[in-house]
């Protein structure tokens, strides 16, 4: 099945994009969800509507993105959650509680879509947590996760 991406989907390609994918996971996921549209004749005045209108706000949005990453970089961010006596947390932490961490700390305001673990946070600790912030660019900090009393 072939889509025209309306939205970034992070492996798959950039809004704009023409891909091909499995028709489960088209009609079932991005469809639904807004990410992509079924590409037709029709759909060719899209993509050119769509890529004109991701290069202007490229450009405007690279620097801004550098800045964004940059004041990432130097961020300290703590999260408290309840766990046990071995560290380990009573459920996970998810890409919310990493955003509002962030902003707590007081860091830019981010996209919880825009947020890559390593895995599920299930332990206390130090973790890498990487944001996807403009095609370009990747802004990462530690998170560090502490048992909350």
């Amino acid at each position: 099945m072939k889509l025209i991406l309306t939205q970034e989907v992070t492996g798959l390609g950039a809004p704009g994009d023409v891909v091909e994918v499995k028709a489960g996971y088209g009609r079932n996921y991005l469809i639904p969800r807004g990410f992509g549209v079924i590409a037709t004749k029709g759909g060719e005045k899209q993509i050119e509507q769509i890529k004109r209108a991701r290069a202007v706000r490229g450009a405007r949005d690279l620097d801004h993105a550098k800045q964004i990453a940059a004041a990432l970089q130097g961020l300290k961010v703590q999260h408290a959650a309840r766990a046990g006596a071995d560290g380990r947390l009573f459920g996970s932490v998810t890409a919310g509680d990493i955003v509002a961490a962030v902003g707590a700390a007081g860091g830019p305001e981010l996209d919880k879509r825009r947020i890559e673990t390593d895995g599920h946070i299930k332990s206390t600790g130090s973790h890498a947590i990487s944001v996807r912030i403009h095609e370009d660019v990747v802004g990462s900090f530690n998170l560090e996760v502490v048992a909350s009393k």
